[in-house]
């Protein structure tokens, strides 16, 4: 059964000018960085996510502003908060993510293993269900 998330430090340099923060592959991001997209002005009440993936991997970090993360693996459930920019939160594949309770001017930046491939969304809950118990047969 796969972790339900895991915060991962990210270096944070601080200096007067403005603090610097940095995400290298395979340094302090547990993958090889196919991937880069952000998600921003999500109006108020509305859901990211909820899907699945096969084999991506992600690091999800609050740019700015604040929102929730609650991972499922198909046996508990694990919410985060994710607002401070030098934080991200590791996704392994096999989780269901939905993002919510953005703030207003949140901006959402995700990290991804893979490029962008239809084929490895699981968007039904059910089918989820299915998959990861098929997993661990």
């Amino acid at each position: 059964m796969n972790e339900l998330g895991r915060i991962i430090q990210l270096p944070k340099i601080v200096d007067p000018r403005g603090n610097l923060t940095v995400a290298e592959e395979l340094k302090n991001v547990p993958f090889d960085i196919k991937r880069a997209y952000w998600v921003y002005d999500v109006p108020g009440g509305e859901s990211r996510g909820g899907h699945a993936h096969k084999r991506l991997r992600q690091l999800i970090v609050a740019l700015s502003g604040s929102f929730h993360v609650t991972l499922d693996n198909g046996h508990e459930r694990k919410t985060y908060l994710l607002n401070h920019p030098w934080e991200g939160l590791y996704v392994e594949t096999g989780i269901w993510r939905t993002l919510d309770d953005f703030s207003s001017g949140a901006v959402c930046m995700v990290l991804a293993s893979e490029p962008y491939d239809e084929d490895d969304y699981i968007y039904e809950y059910d089918d989820f269900q299915k998959y990861i118990h098929s997993q661990h047969v």
